[in-house]
């Protein structure tokens, strides 16, 4: 390995670390602003981990590194640790507004870092990066109409189909699939996510005042 490849690494692993730091400190900001317990837990340091994890994939991308194996196996692990923050919030009777925000947003996180491995790294074509954009389109969409920024109920469906976004972007990250049958996945899972935001801004549209 050359001493400039050494340097980009460094530079890319340094820009990941910078980035969880930042992040990392806008979470602590936002805690004491509107987190209603007196600790933090360990339910949201689980999710601070998972965030973590989504940092530190920044950095083969930075390095025009994208998916493979690695990226799959730290993927798969903050997808694992997806379950146990809220079982922990739970148990611990730490359950707050707050924490159910901050593990969406990591989840969004992950999809879109997960969404720019597969642009980069596989055949698949900018299609993938729906995968990756869906919750931020929406966000974006609520800013032109307000009453998509209503509290929407739970719903296992919803769930169901982040768990299913996240699984099918870890499975894209490995070769075990043939090209025609990640594409035919890619699809699906868009389908997936279509029909779930669909849902809510239904719902949302009628109960808006």
């Amino acid at each position: 390995m050359t001493a400039q490849a050494l340097g980009t690494g460094g530079a890319a692993q340094a820009g990941a670390a910078a980035g969880f730091f930042l992040t990392a400190v806008g979470i602590g900001i936002l805690m004491r602003r509107h987190y209603p317990h007196p600790r933090m837990g360990a339910c949201n340091m689980v999710t601070l981990l998972r965030a973590a994890l989504t940092c530190a994939l920044l950095a083969p991308l930075a390095e025009d590194r994208g998916a493979g194996w690695g990226v799959a196996a730290v993927a798969g692990l903050a997808l694992v640790l997806d379950g146990a923050d809220g079982w922990l919030a739970r148990r611990a009777g730490l359950v707050s507004r707050f924490g159910a925000r901050f593990d969406m947003e990591v989840d969004a996180a992950m999809a879109l870092v997960l969404a720019l491995h597969a642009l980069v790294g596989t055949a698949l074509g900018p299609e993938v990066l729906l995968l990756g954009l869906a919750r931020y389109l929406f966000v974006a969409a609520g800013l032109a109409l307000p009453w998509l920024r209503g509290d929407l109920p739970p719903r296992l469906g919803r769930k169901a189909v982040c768990v299913a976004q996240l699984a099918a972007l870890i499975l894209l990250q490995t070769p075990v699939l043939a090209e025609a049958q990640a594409v035919w996945l890619m699809r699906l899972t868009v389908l997936a996510l279509l029909w779930s935001f669909g849902s809510d801004i239904l719902w949302l549209q009628r109960r808006r005042g």
